[in-house]
């Protein structure tokens, strides 16, 4: 008696071939499928660049303008040279684009030992402080011996430690 699988169903060598191409047909397709996009947009061509730097004095100077109107620029120094513990690098620059809907963005901005520091008319700003709040910090500023105290937290008391029977 010869083999038998279990089921008594067995495969020939032509099921084992369809089952193959099968796989490697869903290969293919996978791996088409998987291929990098092609971009949906051209290039944008740089119109200019500049690049200076980093010096030995750690200054450096850079900026680039795009056909689409993208504009950058910063330029950098180290304040403070050779002072130990108050070298500071600073960067500032600016840079402008025109957003989706049209509108002119433009940005300028320093960075030192103070932090990020832009400047630009589409940054958001805090709302006034209400006039009612004014008047209060003017009040308790005149009137300083009335906040004494004031808002302070109890001082806490706690039991001697001792043991319990």
């Amino acid at each position: 008696m010869g083999y038998v699988p279990i089921g008594g169903v067995g495969w020939g060598i032509g099921d084992v071939f369809i089952g193959i191409f099968a796989v490697v047909a869903m290969a293919m397709v996978a791996l088409s499928m998987a291929r990098p996009q092609q971009p949906s947009t051209s290039p944008i061509p740089i119109i200019s660049y500049e690049n200076e730097g980093v010096n030995f004095d750690g200054s450096y100077k850079w900026s680039y303008e795009t056909a689409n109107e993208i504009r950058a620029e910063e330029t950098g120094f180290v304040k403070n040279l050779g002072v130990a513990d108050q070298e500071t690098q600073v960067a500032q620059g600016s840079y402008s684009y025109t957003d989706p809907e049209g509108n002119k963005i433009a940005l300028t901005y320093i960075a030192d030992e103070n932090g990020f520091q832009p400047v630009g008319s589409h940054i958001p700003t805090p709302p006034p402080i209400p006039v009612e709040i004014l008047k209060s910090l003017e009040y308790n500023a005149a009137h300083p011996e009335e906040n004494e105290g004031a808002g302070s937290a109890p001082q806490p008391a706690y039991n001697k430690p001792g043991r319990t029977y």
